[in-house]
């Protein structure tokens, strides 16, 4: 297996899960609870999140093959979606809209965590694509193991939220994402290319 499409495969699942931005959004989420109860809705939220992203990496192309689209057809739009993706998170609007779900609920452990913050459109389509391109069983399990070490980082994010929102602060928080939104718009046309590669219509 390439190494090169192992490190896209986690860069790109980082950037669109984004486990810097999403922190400050956990610690609003959790207002008034223990170390104890926060760690518990860390490992519920990223356990379901988990769940999601491997049932779309193991039949999502499956669906999409059922209903008649294309994996090269898929890979553009994938591609498309992300650099919206990217530039939302480059002029902070993603952020925003994440902060307008923020509701006090009792246990945000599945909603709006889990879906939509980690296992949204973005990082189900990424896994669907990722998953095409490295084919079979074991390619879908090594997409599968990156994506578990990507939600592991989250986790571990999760669980020093309060030391990291100190440490960063807003204005912090906020370069970061601007220069994951700069990766993901590089990655996300790198997509559509190889997408229009697959039909003919760029060079390899």
């Amino acid at each position: 297996m390439d190494t090169s499409l192992l490190i896209t495969a986690f860069v790109t699942l980082f950037v669109i899960i984004d486990p810097i931005g999403l922190t400050p959004i956990f610690v609003a989420l959790t207002p008034g609870a223990t170390n104890a109860q926060r760690r518990a809705i860390a490992l519920r939220s990223c356990g379901i999140a988990f769940g999601i992203l491997a049932l779309f990496a193991f039949f999502g192309e499956a669906v999409l093959g059922f209903i008649g689209i294309s994996m090269p057809a898929f890979r553009i739009a994938g591609g498309a979606l992300l650099f919206l993706t990217a530039l939302d998170m480059l002029f902070e609007r993603r952020t925003k809209r994440r902060e307008d779900r923020v509701e006090d609920l009792p246990d945000p452990s599945v909603f709006p965590m889990a879906i939509p913050l980690i296992a949204g459109p973005g990082s189900i389509a990424t896994v669907i694509l990722l998953s095409g391109q490295m084919s079979g069983i074991q390619g879908t399990a090594l997409v599968l193991g990156v994506a578990l070490i990507v939600l592991c980082v989250v986790l571990a994010f999760f669980f020093a939220a309060g030391l990291l929102e100190r440490a960063l602060g807003k204005i912090g928080i906020n370069v970061v994402t601007r220069l994951l939104g700069m990766l993901l718009a590089a990655l996300s046309v790198q997509f559509i290319l190889e997408g229009l590669r697959d039909f003919g219509f760029a060079a390899g």
